[in-house]
């Protein structure tokens, strides 16, 4: 048995013990085949499910590939991989954790760079999610040990450059560290969940998460250009959109985080001053270091592109919306839909307080937000319930507040 932190729950410890090193120290990292099929025999001799991280490098790279995965499971230990010394072809791994359930931290953030290596699990359990269902405030991976295990995790290097190599060793004794606990939380977990009755509900939560599709891209991405509220008039707007779009194309090509090629901020600044040469261009802030200098060429072409584009090829000022209005304006455009959400809103309030449970845990806002801007037309709970279904909640969501939704719509009025 390779744990040594017999002692998690530890009722008379008055402050929590600061880990800073793994038990067992730190492995090395596996880098060659020959490595990665031994690592792979030791997980699949473990026992009882595995942890799993990863470490990215988003505020670097382009890209959201995993640099580092972090694996550890009862009788085998920490095990760390590079799956890009590897060029990502980690079929032994994949075999020897294909029936096993997998302990990861907000998953939903881990299992697209995991799956893009071909790693998808069979069953999942999602500490964070547990956390949140289990009714505490802070769900941190550091928190719910803290509250749980009377252990505290250093603070680390989360978000350094984790394409760097080689790895420094305090980089991955912080790495380590991220899945010291999983197993021992996930148990912890467990037994709370099953006490308060709430262990069928976060299974088919953590089943939601596992089998959720990628999300689709966005139809306007530019439109998220930070500051973008500062800017007044469609020609502006075409400037942001065609400079956003050059910026993305360099950024993708080298494999480089967008604002490391050029900052929000100056995209936002070019738009408002609209530079009419490529001197008063480059005499503009960030846009005058000896970077973006050499790129001044691709982005005046943006510049010129926008400014000349046709009165009808201009983006909206507004942006597309499928769904309902933002609530703030329901008031004025739709005062019973106003009063719908409203009713509903209080009724989920104190499903919510009821259960202790985060109340966009209960029911997410965009389905109540939808049902509430065009409800159907019999608002029974059998139509309800349908509407709730089809929108993807989950059936312990569904049993908990459809017949007081129906209830809540009925007394609204139409």
């Amino acid at each position: 048995m390779d744990t040594v932190h017999s002692d998690f729950v530890d009722p008379d410890r008055s402050e929590p013990v600061l880990l800073t090193r793994p038990s067992g120290g730190v492995p090395p990292v596996v880098e060659q085949t020959r490595s990665l099929r031994l690592a792979a025999a030791a997980l699949a001799a473990g026992s009882g499910p595995v942890a799993i991280d990863t470490e990215r490098a988003s505020g670097y790279r382009y890209s959201q590939r995993a640099y580092l995965l972090q694996l550890r499971r009862e009788g085998t230990g920490t095990v760390l991989i590079d799956p890009i010394a590897l060029a990502g072809e980690l079929g032994p791994l994949i075999t020897a954790l294909s029936d096993v359930e997998w302990i990861l931290h907000a998953a939903s953030q881990d299992l697209p760079c995991l799956s893009e290596l071909g790693m998808r699990p069979k069953l999942l359990f999602d500490t964070e999610l547990a956390g949140r269902l289990a009714g505490y405030e802070r769900v941190s991976l550091g928190a719910l040990a803290e509250k749980l295990l009377s252990y505290r995790l250093e603070k680390g290097h989360g978000a350094a450059d984790w394409s760097r190599r080689p790895l420094p060793r305090e980089w991955l004794v912080y790495a380590a560290l991220d899945v010291e606990l999983l197993v021992e939380l996930r148990a912890a977990l467990y037994e709370d969940l099953e006490r308060q009755g709430k262990l069928d509900w976060a299974f088919q939560e953590f089943e939601a998460v596992r089998t959720a599709p990628p999300p689709g891209p966005r139809a306007e991405p530019w439109r998220r250009t930070s500051g973008i509220h500062r800017l007044r008039g469609p020609r502006q707007l075409a400037i942001v959109r065609a400079l956003w779009r050059t910026r993305d194309e360099l950024a993708r090509r080298k494999d480089i985080a967008p604002g490391r090629v050029l900052p929000d901020s100056a995209i936002v600044r070019a738009a408002q001053q609209n530079p009419s040469t490529r001197e008063e261009l480059v005499a503009l802030p960030i846009f005058s270091g000896k970077q973006q200098r050499r790129r001044a060429p691709q982005w005046f072409d943006a510049l010129k592109t926008a400014r000349e584009l046709p009165e009808d090829q201009l983006p909206e000022t507004s942006p597309a919306n499928e769904g309902p209005p933002p609530t703030s304006r329901w008031h004025d455009r739709d005062p019973t839909a106003a009063a719908r959400l409203n009713a509903v809103r209080n009724v989920l309030s104190g499903i919510a307080e009821a259960n202790t449970l985060p109340v966009e845990n209960l029911l997410l806002p965009d389905i109540v937000r939808r049902l509430c801007w065009q409800p159907p037309d019999e608002r029974g709970p059998e139509q309800v319930a349908e509407v709730l279904r089809e929108r993807g909640a989950r059936q312990w969501q569904i049993e908990l507040t459809a017949a007081e939704i129906a209830a809540a719509l009925r007394a609204s009025g139409e």
